[in-house]
């Protein structure tokens, strides 16, 4: 609620200026309002309701001393104005194309409605929400929803005939209440597939459905096992514009028999995925239940401008690998709103492995991770790594509550991977009853071949870390570098770590950084006498 009145009153402040002032211009995205003596970004007066502007600030802006009140002074407030504005504050409405608040509201219909949301947002990474032409229901192609007929060339078959219209306003793929039993299929362009209220997914479970496919060119070979990897359950190359949505419906891969073929040491290629797009850019994956992976559960690879957003995704915390959401050499990504439980890391940043992801260096950046919460008891709430040899950069990990897990926040690397990390920030964790809540760690001595290069050693440099809270957690932070590659640049404040029940002291080695407000009192490699200028706390 509080949030809420505040993003009002700055609606507000823009509607006062806007009387105030007499003309506009927009400069670099900004509009500024021409006064007769200074100009004022909205931004900043939109910082001004929210008491976010120091004084230095006001003083940059023309509102030193007794200037800004001086100028307003001049005005009569009427009862008029006063009652505009009172309307205004009650029931304006801001709708925008850009990373701003929205709501997205899903219909089985071809249609997509976005209204406003108090909530912070970056689903604008998406781009325009599309209203499809063309609405289908798989029933028309002859589907069978008993949960025992295969269905895997009846979803062929749609997505074969639908994309026909990809460039007629595109289509929309209905999947009604019900079990439908599938292999895996490839989706197409400027198309929906949307899973209505019932409606349940389901993966095959003869393993010839998942055929095999070519290696992912920066890992070189299966991420398991030599050769080629089985493909995913839904899967996309080269595509844009697609949405996977519904109302609440689930895609339920049944990886138990994956699994068992891991823990028997049987498996003969890599398991498949259970959404994976590839070389595509504006996906939306929002308002769905994902179970059981066989795998990684939700995996962009090589993608740009993606969302996913109010997904549950859960598989047995003993299922091996069954990581959450991982997106991996891709720009532009936004996670939020999403609850997730599963045997591997709920988020995991990637970019390729060894000598392949250097010689491909594809980097992931540009990613908002938000409002994530889970559980993991092997692995970490988010974790960067420790594929990241195209290098990682520009990450914002925040409102991220994790329990119950192996780590809170981690960064995973190794001698060999070469690459870089660089500009991490974490802020505003909550953490309970978490091993390890924040660690670097090194020495995974996990290679694609022999020909992986010893002195390729990742630069890590940039990591901010603040507002975290851990209640009985079992040691302090682990922070491990690596002896040829420092980690420099470890930036933390106001971190608090309560109830650490066996080991209170930091363990830290090859790291510099500076920590303030931090307890139990960090290691001497966070101690330095550097300014705390130097660290960009928001």
């Amino acid at each position: 609620m509080l949030y809420v009145l505040q993003h009002r009153l700055a609606v507000v402040s823009r509607l006062l200026l806007a009387h105030i002032c007499t003309s506009s211009s927009s400069v670099f995205g900004l509009v500024f309002l021409s006064c007769p003596r200074f100009n004022i970004p909205l931004t900043a007066a939109a910082s001004l309701a929210h008491g976010e502007m120091d004084f230095d600030e006001k003083q940059s802006f023309g509102f030193g001393g007794n200037a800004m009140m001086a100028k307003l002074s001049r005005f009569s407030w009427s009862p008029f104005l006063f009652l505009i504005t009172l309307i205004a504050f009650l029931s304006f409405q801001i709708t925008t194309k850009t990373i701003y608040p929205i709501k997205i509201a899903f219909s089985s219909t071809s249609k997509t409605d976005i209204s406003s949301d108090a909530r912070t947002s970056c689903v604008g990474f998406f781009g325009e929400l599309p209203e499809r032409k063309t609405a289908m229901s798989i029933r028309d192609f002859g589907g069978v929803g008993d949960g025992k007929t295969s269905n895997t060339e009846t979803f062929r078959k749609a997505i074969r005939y639908l994309q026909r219209f990809g460039n007629s306003g595109g289509a929309q793929l209905n999947v009604p209440k019900g079990s439908w039993v599938t292999g895996s299929f490839n989706l197409t362009s400027n198309f929906t597939l949307f899973l209505e209220e019932g409606a349940v997914i389901l993966g095959s479970q003869d393993p010839k459905e998942w055929p095999i496919i070519e290696p992912l060119p920066s890992y070189g070979r299966g991420r398991e096992r030599l050769g080629g990897r089985h493909i995913s359950l839904i899967h996309g190359d080269g595509l844009t514009n697609v949405v996977i949505t519904g109302n609440n419906g689930t895609i339920d891969g049944q990886g138990k028999m994956w699994w068992e073929l891991w823990w028997n040491r049987t498996l003969e290629h890599t398991r498949g995925h259970l959404v994976e797009l590839k070389n595509s850019n504006d996906i939306l994956i929002a308002n769905l239940t994902f179970l059981n992976s066989p795998f990684w559960t939700i995996h962009p690879v090589y993608c740009s401008n993606i969302v996913v957003k109010d997904m549950t995704i859960l598989a047995p915390l003993n299922a091996p690998n069954t990581d959450g959401i991982d997106p991996d050499s891709s720009t532009n990504v936004c996670i939020e709103d999403c609850y997730i439980e599963s045997g591997d890391d709920l988020v995991a940043v990637k970019s390729g492995w060894d000598h392949y992801g250097i010689k491909m260096a594809r980097p992931s950046s540009n990613i908002i991770v938000r409002r994530v919460s889970g559980t993991t008891p092997t692995c970490s709430g988010v974790g960067i790594g420790s594929e990241m040899s195209g290098g990682i950069f520009n990450i914002t990990i925040e409102d991220l509550h994790v329990w119950d897990s192996a780590a809170g926040v981690r960064i995973k690397t190794d001698n060999g991977r070469g690459g870089y990390i660089a500009n991490i920030t974490i802020n505003n964790v909550t953490m309970e009853r978490v091993k390890v809540p924040i660690r670097f760690s090194r020495g995974s001595n996990d290679h694609p071949d022999e020909r992986w290069d010893p002195k390729a050693v990742p630069v890590v440099k940039g990591v901010y870390i603040h507002n975290v809270v851990c209640f009985n957690s079992t040691k302090a932070p682990v922070l491990e570098g690596i002896e040829d590659a420092p980690f420099g640049g470890i930036c933390m404040k106001n971190v608090s770590l309560f109830g650490v029940l066996s080991s209170p002291s930091w363990r830290c080695e090859f790291v510099s950084g500076f920590a303030d407000e931090v307890f139990p009192t960090p290691c001497p490699q966070l101690q330095n006498n550097i300014s705390s200028s130097r660290c960009s706390y928001s």
